[in-house]
């Protein structure tokens, strides 16, 4: 099964700090147990389908909670080679 790479930008962001509806969402999939890549147009996972789908639910939720006006997110399906 291929595996997804996700990747999402939480808005409101100041350039060179990591307010905290960023945090919230940063902190949530890391509770899935991923160790999301960080920089400065967005934050990325990559797994396995239903877990990466679980992790950007929560990551949704937190980051809204926390004060997002806007979450974008993009998932792409990544084939074995």
């Amino acid at each position: 099964m291929p595996g997804y790479r996700a990747e999402f930008m939480v808005e409101p962001f100041v350039e060179g700090s990591l307010g905290p509806s960023v945090m919230a969402a940063v902190d949530a999939v890391t509770a899935h147990g991923f160790e999301p890549s960080v920089d400065a147009f967005g934050t990325s996972i990559e797994g396995e389908p239903d877990p990466v789908v679980a992790a950007l639910a929560d990551m949704l939720h937190a980051a809204m909670e926390a004060g997002a006006t806007r979450v974008t997110v993009q998932v792409e399906s990544r084939t074995e080679s």
